[in-house]
């Protein structure tokens, strides 16, 4: 049986009451939750929020879910709303879902609920709890790292876009018998939200970054880098610029934003590709506007890239680069990189053909000898 409170230190959970129609519709009729939450209605009004209380509320619990409403534990006010569906019995997995009114934001509010929620459901017999989250939420999926859950994949089309089409979902899973506690990173937040020697500084690439970020990666030279070697849309570098955030959180690769640390311009890019997560390996790649060249400030970025990877607990950084590109393998070779070999043909050129791509690697006890 579910019961009627959920108490915890942090949240109380509890029954929608008719005195919360009002909360319900402001925080149901927010932009934030509208963008994120698929399937609201547009607008959100007092009277949708009496239906879902007086009905839809009450659906969730019949059809084997639930539905609470997330209240202060010492004011009883309204904070948000918390439930379970999806549900499948025979497999005893079901969907949490969550949402905060904009007053109770900041405060870990939808981490505990989750918390709260996905231990009494654990405790009376769910195995799986699933919480899928869309690819720009950020938010919900730092609340789904705190509250424990880890990044399974991504739903191709999975969610309904509101008037017409559709996007991704990141599903993020909990057991019954995962660990308590936060859900471990392979790659944290950095400290103090960037990494500076003090004349270059790196800082988690975002929405901001997309002007410079198209200038930069639309240059002859580093489209022929690329790969393939093909310009990229502004589209996909503005999907690029905001989903680095998600891609991060989910442990798949860093995207830095290199800048000027006098200035505070953007001087160009780089990034980390966790692409063996099993044998700490990750590439890195970079690449600086015109404007920022030969001035040491690549080879600046690449060690402080490196010392933060081997920091964090990466055991082997690899580059590649093709043959010609004389000034990016002496940028490798400053930092302590070891050319390792030649692969040929690997990756694809122009005209179909294929280039070969000499190869670099570096180990943490590779740094202190470069410095």
């Amino acid at each position: 049986m579910t019961p009627a409170v959920i108490e915890s230190d942090e949240v109380r959970l509890r029954l929608f009451r008719d005195d919360d129609v009002a909360g319900t519709a402001a925080g149901c009729a927010d932009p934030l939750t509208q963008r994120f939450i698929s399937g609201l209605p547009d607008p959100y009004t007092e009277e949708t929020a009496r239906w879902w209380i007086t009905e839809g509320a009450p659906a969730a619990w019949t059809g084997g879910g639930c539905a609470y409403a997330i209240a202060d534990p010492a004011t009883d006010r309204l904070l948000g709303g918390v439930g379970l569906s999806q549900v499948v019995h025979y497999r005893a997995q079901a969907e949490i879902g969550y949402w905060v009114a904009p007053w109770a934001r900041g405060r870990g509010v939808a981490s505990a609920a989750t918390r709260a929620l996905a231990g009494h459901a654990f405790a009376t017999g769910t195995a799986r709890l699933e919480l899928l989250t869309h690819p720009e939420n950020t938010a919900s999926q730092r609340v789904a790292l705190a509250a424990g859950f880890r990044h399974e994949g991504v739903r191709r089309s999975a969610g309904p876009v509101r008037g017409g089409g559709r996007h991704d979902l990141i599903a993020w899973v909990r057991l019954a018998d995962d660990p308590t506690g936060p859900a471990a990173r392979l790659l944290p937040d950095l400290p103090d939200g960037r990494l500076t020697d003090g004349v270059v500084t790196l800082r988690r690439l975002g929405p901001d970054d997309v002007d410079a970020m198209y200038r930069l990666h639309t240059r002859p030279e580093v489209v022929a880098n690329r790969v393939p070697p093909a310009p990229p849309t502004r589209a996909a570098i503005e999907r690029r610029c905001r989903r680095a955030e998600s891609h991060w959180l989910a442990g798949a690769s860093a995207d830095f934003a290199v800048l000027d640390a006098a200035t505070g311009a953007v001087a160009g890019g780089c990034a980390l590709v966790y692409d063996e997560p099993s044998t700490g390996q990750a590439m890195v790649g970079y690449s600086l506007l015109p404007e920022a060249r030969g001035r040491g400030l690549a080879t600046r970025t690449v060690r402080l890239l490196a010392g933060w990877a081997f920091g964090v607990g990466l055991a082997r950084l690899w580059a590649g680069t093709r043959p010609e590109n004389l000034a990016s393998r002496r940028v490798l070779e400053k930092v302590g990189f070891r050319r390792e070999g030649l692969t040929r043909g690997r990756l694809p050129g122009p005209d179909d053909t294929r280039v070969d791509s000499v190869l670099y690697g570096l180990l943490a006890t590779d740094l202190p000898a470069a410095r």
